[in-house]
């Protein structure tokens, strides 16, 4: 890692151009981690990036580090893949809603459980961009689309919880338009010890005319000016099952987490291959040909 002073946020910049629509959350969100990611010491040369499908998935693009465009719903297994192969780097995974709530939604539980030392960013704006505005995972039961003209018809999933259930150790929430409070929110996910999840509402100015910007401005509450306790589970199961609020901050974080790398003693770069094949390599081949 670099010292802060050596590293500005837009050292993470790549020179490619955003095709995001213009006022696109996801552009406050990349922002904002471009500044977490500056803000904590790292740089380009540490850092790798792995994007999935969607609109969310071009960040990888536009972000100046090591970074992979991978497969829907995948990119957290090979985030994890990188992790254990290079446990000295950053690694941050980043998606949409539909990405990691849907298809990736089994990655999702599995890599929150193994506590793998990452970030990982949600780009939640409540609907499938990419594909021109079909209901999402987390898109409301009333949510109107071409392909819904009546709503799903179906409760939204409740990410935060099914990270709690899955035994998460950092769980937040962050808005990409209130650009400070969401660096912070992502920055202390990078520093945590553990999976960093953070569910950010990034708005939809194209599709979705619901959840809009003015809409968790009047409606958002922060947990940093509430009698929050982060560090209690049962005070973290309230917020995140409040289904008449919209929250913003760390709703938990467990202080005593312990990093899968380290329960299992992978310290080493394994990205290294020794010359020459290990010892009995080949009797083992034979085995099974």
């Amino acid at each position: 890692m670099s010292s802060q002073s050596d590293v500005r946020f837009t050292d993470f910049k790549s020179d490619k151009q955003p095709t995001w629509c213009p006022g696109c959350g996801d552009f406050g969100t990349m922002n904002g981690m471009m500044k977490a990611l500056a803000n904590t010491g790292n740089d380009p040369d540490n850092t790798f990036l792995v994007a999935g499908i969607g609109c969310s998935g071009k960040i990888g693009t536009y972000m100046h580090a090591y970074a992979l465009h991978g497969v829907h719903g995948r990119a957290l297994p090979v985030a994890t893949g990188v992790k254990m192969a290079r446990p000295d780097i950053e690694v941050m995974a980043a998606g949409g809603d539909g990405d990691g709530y849907s298809i990736g939604a089994g990655h999702f539980v599995h890599a929150v459980r193994r506590n793998v030392d990452m970030t990982y960013v949600v780009m939640d704006n409540r609907i499938y961009g990419l594909t021109k505005g079909q209901a999402s995972p987390t898109s409301r039961s009333d949510f109107e689309t071409s392909t819904t003209p009546e709503g799903p018809q179906q409760p939204p999933v409740n990410p935060l919880a099914l990270a709690q259930a899955a035994g998460a150790t950092f769980i937040a929430q962050s808005f990409a338009s209130d650009a400070l409070r969401h660096a912070e929110i992502i920055e202390e996910a990078i520093e945590h010890d553990g999976f960093g999840f953070v569910n950010v509402f990034s708005p939809c100015v194209t599709f979705n005319d619901v959840d809009t910007y003015d809409y968790f401005r009047d409606t958002l509450v922060d947990l940093k000016e509430e009698d929050h306790d982060r560090h209690d589970v049962e005070a973290a199961k309230d917020v995140i099952l409040d289904a008449d609020k919209e929250y913003q901050g760390v709703m938990y974080q467990n202080e005593n987490s312990v990093p899968y790398h380290e329960q299992h003693g992978v310290t080493e770069n394994m990205a290294e291959i020794p010359d020459g094949a290990p010892d009995n390599a080949m009797d083992l081949v034979r085995e099974f040909y």
